[in-house]
Order: C-alpha cells, then structure tokens, then sequence
C-alpha cells in the first residue's frame, strides 16, 4: 500500500498549485449552463444526492489516493462532480480515518472548496452550491463557514423566487395592456367603419335630393353667363390699360364653368392667369399668377382661358387676364 506524507514546504507548494488552479476551477464551472430557475427546482424537487459519488466510495485507498494526486495535477480540486480530489480524499478518509497526510490535504482543500461555493451561489448555481457545501459539511461538519453558506444559499434561492414572481407578474401586466390596447384598437377600427357608414348614407340621401340638384344647375347656368359678361368687361379693360396688348382682339371668349361645389356652396372668386397669345390668335402656356380662394377656381379658369380665341397678331403677345366667378352675378 501506498503512503502519503505532507511535509510543510510541500504543503506550501501545494497551497501555491491550489491557489492557481481555483481560477482555472472556476472558470469551468462558469463555463457549465445552469440557470438560476433550474438550480432552484432541482434543488425542491429532487432529494440531495450523497456527498462522495457511490463508485468513488467504491475505489480502493490506492486508486484513491493515486486518483486524488491526479486530480489536484490537473487542478480538479472540487469539480467536476465525482471526478474531484475532495471527494478522493473524504472517500479516503472514511477507509484510513486515522492517515494524517489525507486529513492536511482536506484541511488544505477546505478553503478553496467554500469560496468555490460562494462563488457558485453568487452565480446562482444552486445544485453545485449545494454540492459543495455536502463536501464541506462531509469533511467537516462543524465548519464555521458552513452556517453562513447554507445561509447564503437559502436566501439567494428566494431571491430568486422573488425575482421570478416579479417577473412573472410583470408579464401578466404587459399581457394585459396588450389586450387593452388591442380592445383599443378594436373600439376605433369599428368606430371607423361606422363613421364611414354614417357618411355613405349622407352621399346616398344627397343623391336623392334631385330638386336641391336642378337648383343648383340653373343657379351654374346663371353663374356662367354672369361670369362671362364680367370676364369680357375685363378684358376690355385690360386691353385699354396695357400698351402691349391693344392689338388683342378676342374672337371668342367662352365663360369659365362653374364648379359645382363651389356653387353649391355659394362660393365667389377670382384668378389671375396669364397666357400667350400666338400669332394665330390661339392661347398657349396659360398659368395661374393668383388665385381666391387658392385652388377652388383654378382649373375651370385655366380651361376656360385655353379656348379662347383671337385675332391673328404679328409676334406672340403674353398678357393677364382676371377671371371673375360670382354665383350670383
């Protein structure tokens, strides 16, 4: 059988290995997916499994003590589970109680073992919290740090509780404004299809309203012939007035059309177009210089002003013209 015997600077040379190779420990055990969720139901649902694995209790003390050398080699102090010098060495322990050298190496494994546990509760790793403080509590069960970590991990647990009750209510809360705001949605879309139904029938009873329409025929009659006499008035008058344009003589000048709606409406304007006249007499390039009100007359003027007619000149004359809509006049 093999002996193992730690003498100080040894144990100083492995206080520095173990030192080196809890970082390396715990960057693994970050590595390793486990979620704070799944630490806390595996940690109500299922019974706590035994500190030392069964087939690691089942090894002899020379394939321990050789198995626990190798581990603390490739710096497996505390994890992975089953595979870990703590468990070596307290597997070992419960063969030779009475070996010095496997209690100093639990002694100096003792440390790293519980900051490894705090860092896993930190980590809200709950199962492998749990794990570690078995090892703890199995190598020493009078740890003064074993009160304050099985402390640190109830507390964590229900924090964790707390947070997804939280969470969970805050769902719930988004998912109702959710409904509510699709009601909303909802309440308008219908609010829509009733505003436009609401507008249909007006349409449809204005279409009905055949006398209101012959009225307003007669009044656009009206209007055009008004407008017409108004516009040759201007015309004259402008003819007067610019020196450039007394050898424009209209042939033809017919009255703008009345646009319904504003007649309807009993609306009256003007618009300022100018134009040029060729030298055949007809009109080209007419545009709107000033319109009252804005867009309401516009197009019927523009129409208007293209088919008039005049006398043949001898260059191209450009010129303005004010045409008048009254509903009345």
């Amino acid at each position: 059988m093999l002996s193992m015997t730690i003498s100080p600077k040894s144990r100083l040379c492995a206080g520095l290995l173990l030192a080196i190779a809890l970082g390396a420990c715990s960057k693994q055990e970050e590595s390793a997916p486990a979620t704070a969720a799944e630490g806390t139901r595996a940690s109500t649902t299922a019974a706590p499994a035994p500190a030392v694995a069964a087939e690691v209790q089942a090894m002899g003390a020379d394939q321990l003590r050789e198995a626990a050398g190798q581990a603390l080699r490739e710096n497996r102090m505390y994890a992975p589970a089953g595979d870990n010098a703590m468990e070596y060495y307290l597997a070992l322990r419960d063969k030779l109680p009475d070996d010095a050298s496997v209690t100093s190496a639990l002694t100096d494994l003792m440390p790293y073992t519980v900051i490894a546990a705090e860092q896993a509760v930190a980590r809200e790793q709950f199962d492998e919290a749990q794990r570690l403080a078995a090892l703890i509590e199995k190598a020493d069960s009078a740890a003064p740090a074993l009160p304050r970590l099985r402390q640190a991990i109830n507390n964590a647990q229900q924090a964790v509780a707390q947070r997804s009750e939280a969470e969970a209510a805050r769902a719930k809360a988004e998912a109702e404004a959710r409904k509510q705001q699709l009601a909303a949605q909802q309440a308008a879309q219908q609010a829509a299809e009733a505003e436009a139904a609401r507008r249909l029938a007006e349409q449809q009873e204005a279409a009905r309203q055949e006398a209101a329409r012959r009225e307003a025929e007669q009044r656009e009659a009206a209007a055009r012939q008004a407008a017409a006499q108004q516009q040759q008035q201007q015309a004259a008058q402008t003819a007067q007035q610019a020196p450039a344009q007394r050898n424009l003589r209209p042939i033809s000048m017919p009255a703008p059309r009345y646009p319904p709606d504003a007649l309807r409406a009993g609306l009256s304007g003007e618009v300022l177009v100018e134009f040029t006249v060729g030298s055949d007499g007809s009109v080209t390039d007419a545009r709107v210089l000033r319109a009252n009100p804005a867009r309401t007359f516009d197009r019927e003027a523009l129409n208007a002003v293209r088919r008039w007619r005049f006398e043949p000149v001898d260059a191209p004359v450009t010129t303005r013209r004010t045409v008048a809509f009254s509903p009345g006049g």
